[in-house]
């Protein structure tokens, strides 16, 4: 028994046919990947973004804060688009950005150096 490449395609055509859904049907799976990766992935971001964006606002003198480099360090000065932090001995300006969590709020009788 012999098959001749005409023959294959044309039997492989024909299964091809028979196994189709509805367009809307393949599309499914597809739609259900995405709404599963934004409610994973991208909705906690966009809310861990959003808070840490209110921690900085909030920002004032004495609060403990870590900066991305791994400094922990207390917040001298707030200003425009700088913090100014003591960490030990060291007096540091750095960007806003660079806050990545708030240790401690300032209380009101935390020391203020």
């Amino acid at each position: 028994m012999s098959f001749s490449p005409a023959g294959v395609s044309f039997l492989l055509a024909q299964g091809a046919t028979a196994q189709q859904g509805s367009p809307f049907m393949m599309l499914v799976p597809m739609i259900l990947v995405f709404v599963i990766f934004y409610f994973m992935g991208i909705r906690p971001q966009q809310q861990r973004a959003k808070q840490l964006a209110e921690l900085i606002k909030q920002l004032k003198r004495g609060d403990k804060v870590l900066l991305s480099g791994g400094i922990v360090a207390h917040v001298i000065n707030v200003g425009e688009g700088t913090v100014t932090v003591r960490s030990a001995e060291s007096k540091l300006e750095v960007q806003k950005s660079a806050v990545s969590e708030v240790l401690e709020k300032a209380t009101a009788s935390s020391p203020q150096s």
